[in-house]
């Protein structure tokens, strides 16, 4: 059995407010992160078969940059990228004369050729709202807006004491696993009352959204002098993503906030390639979340691990600091495992590593499975979006082609659960505006744990 305490909704702290990208991190080919690109690589293609509805291959234009790094150590990075993770489905590297293809009539005409290659685009918050409601589906207990207020070890047991309501639950668990995020290191300290040798480095990174600066589905992969690279990414439809920074973050993790030299810092980045220049007058809106690395003592944020760390705490004191993937022994008091870094692309196979080193404390668990398994509404084929759009329309004339759309990338085949026997969108009940009704923010409520508005406006929906 299985309980969730999440303290606020579903993926209101970093999970929704990542660069919303599957990806094998490119950039980490330069410090030697093999291991970790790799696994990103492979998950890449089992994540787009799982998830086909809120996920989708996207194609990334490199322009290659005098000042930079040099192409041919470019194309050897992405000549490695290709290669490295078994890619089935993605298309390889290929080159672009930007003095012709449409992609680089946005940019500078000091900009002449690019490399091209395949990554993917994620829903990310709708990533964890699917998950968790997978896991409830499958008997798991999912508690949102509850707190861990504080866990003793009695008895071979965890103790776990949650706030919800305005009430104090007790919980009893043979296992218990710090999941975190940016909390993580308060959690082990404060809550649960542990020493702890282990830290979290807390770095932010920022975003912002501007008007829509191009016309093309592509994103672009901008190299800067500083070392660092940001993204322009098309969102939404009718806007441009922009991120992201690197920055140590003080203070409280829900507080983070893109501060006006980080915006600055994206307008100016991205204006060294954009042929009309990026300003402050250009962004609609901006976020900021923070990312809990493993503090592995690197100078700068950008060079931090992004390697997730877990760390055991058997019972009879003491955790296996630095340990990654793996681990046997079974202690005799409760088991703490803690969870350190992580990225959006990797977090199934984290899950997996962290069930293999608790697997001597659970006997009966069985092997891992998720690579097959398909989230809520994603029981389709990778290319199979335009037939179940196209399929909607016919059973369901009263919508436009865009508001179908719209529920296939929100909810794949469980969009007709939504419109049921409706005939007419006065069926649906209450117009919210921006094709909302009444009968989706009821599916929300009802199967994706969606409690206020801002769950629903921004984290199962970016309407």
């Amino acid at each position: 059995s299985v309980c969730l305490a999440e303290q606020d909704d579903l993926a209101q702290a970093t999970s929704s407010k990542s660069t919303k990208l599957f990806h094998g991190g490119l950039r980490y080919l330069e410090y030697y992160e093999f291991r970790l690109v790799r696994e990103a690589l492979r998950e890449r293609e089992v994540l787009l078969r799982a998830m086909p509805h809120i996920s989708w291959p996207m194609r990334f234009v490199l322009p290659l940059h005098r000042q930079m790094r040099p192409g041919w150590l470019i194309r050897l990075g992405l000549f490695l990228y290709d290669h490295l993770g078994g890619r089935e489905i993605l298309p390889g590297t290929s080159t672009l004369d930007l003095t012709r293809a449409p992609e680089g009539r946005p940019l500078k005409p000091a900009f002449r050729k690019a490399f091209e290659y395949s990554d993917c685009w994620v829903q990310d918050s709708r990533l964890v709202a699917l998950n968790a409601r997978d896991a409830a589906r499958r008997g798991a207990r999912v508690l949102t807006r509850a707190k861990v207020v504080g866990a003793r070890r009695e008895a071979g047991l965890w103790q776990v004491r949650v706030e919800r309501g305005g009430q104090i639950e007790e919980i009893a668990a043979k296992v218990l696993i710090n999941a975190g995020g940016p909390w993580v290191g308060a959690l082990i300290t404060d809550t649960l009352g542990l020493p702890s040798t282990e830290g979290v480095r807390l770095v932010r990174g920022s975003h912002i959204v501007t008007r829509k600066l191009y016309d093309h589905d592509k994103c672009y992969f901008f190299q800067g002098g500083d070392g660092r690279i940001i993204f322009a990414i098309p969102y939404e439809d009718d806007f441009t993503l922009i991120g992201t920074t690197d920055q140590d973050h003080q203070g409280a993790p829900d507080q983070a906030v893109c501060t006006p030299e980080e915006q600055d810092y994206l307008c100016a980045f991205a204006s060294e390639y954009f042929a009309r220049p990026v300003t402050r007058d250009d962004i609609v809106w901006t976020y900021s979340g923070v990312r809990p690395l493993y503090d592995d003592g690197a100078k700068s944020a950008t060079s931090a691990t992004r390697d997730y760390v877990l760390s055991l705490d058997e019972g009879g004191g003491g955790g296996d600091a630095g340990d990654t993937a793996g681990g046997t022994g079974a202690g005799t008091g409760a088991p703490l495992l803690n969870v350190f870094g992580g990225k959006i692309t990797t977090y199934r196979r984290l899950a997996e590593h962290a069930l293999e080193k608790l697997a001597p404390f659970l006997p009966q668990a069985t092997g891992p499975w998720t690579a097959r398994a398909p989230l809520p509404g994603g029981d389709f084929a990778v290319d199979g979006v335009a037939d179940l759009i196209a399929g909607l329309m016919r059973d369901y004339p009263f919508l436009t082609e865009a508001w179908a759309r719209r529920l296939v990338r929100t909810y794949g085949t469980e969009a007709r659960a939504i419109l049921g026997a409706a005939k007419t969108t006065a069926d649906l009940g209450q117009d919210f505006g921006a094709s909302l009704t009444e009968a989706e923010v009821r599916w929300l409520i009802d199967h994706e744990f969606a409690r206020a508005a801002d769950d629903i406006l921004w984290r199962r929906t970016k309407l």
